[in-house]
C-alpha cells in the first residue's frame, strides 16, 4: 500500500521561505518519478514540480520557476519542495503525488495515480 505523508506546511508572511517533506512507503521510492500539486478551494489541484527518480530531471510550473527547488532523498525515501519568496498567491494545500507501479520512472509523468493528504500552506500579504 502507497503511503505518500506530507509536513512542513504552515503560516508565512509574504516574501519568506517553507520547505515541505514528502515521506513515501509501500514503494521502492529511488524507482518513482514524484511530483508536488498545489489546490486552492474551489480550483482544480494544478501542478508544481516534478522530480525524476534519480533527481537528475527536475521540470516546474512557471508560476514557480526561480523560487521554488524539488530535490529527493532516496536513502530517507523523501522528497522535498523548497519554497522561496513566497507570495500570497502561492497560498494552497500542496499534495505530494506519485505514479502508479508500471510508470514509476517514465518521465515526463504524464499521470499520477497516488497523493498524500496534503499540507496547507497560508502566506499573509
Amino acid at each position: 500500500q502507497v503511503q505518500l505523508v506530507e509536513s512542513g506546511g504552515g503560516l508565512v508572511q509574504a516574501g519568506g521561505s517553507l520547505r515541505l517533506s514528502c515521506a513515501a512507503s509501500g514503494v521502492t521510492f529511488s524507482s518513482y518519478n514524484m511530483g508536488w500539486f498545489r489546490q486552492t478551494p474551489g480550483k482544480e489541484r494544478k501542478f508544481v514540480a516534478a522530480i525524476s527518480w534519480s533527481g537528475g530531471s527536475t521540470s516546474y510550473a512557471d508560476s514557480v520557476k526561480g523560487r521554488f527547488t524539488i530535490s529527493r532523498d532516496n536513502a530517507k525515501n523523501t522528497v522535498y519542495l523548497q519554497m522561496n519568496s513566497l507570495e500570497p498567491e502561492d497560498a494552497a494545500v500542496y499534495y505530494c503525488a506519485a505514479p502508479r507501479p508500471q510508470y514509476g520512472s517514465v518521465w515526463p509523468v504524464v499521470k499520477y495515480d497516488y497523493w498524500g493528504q496534503g499540507t496547507q500552506v497560508t502566506v499573509s500579504s
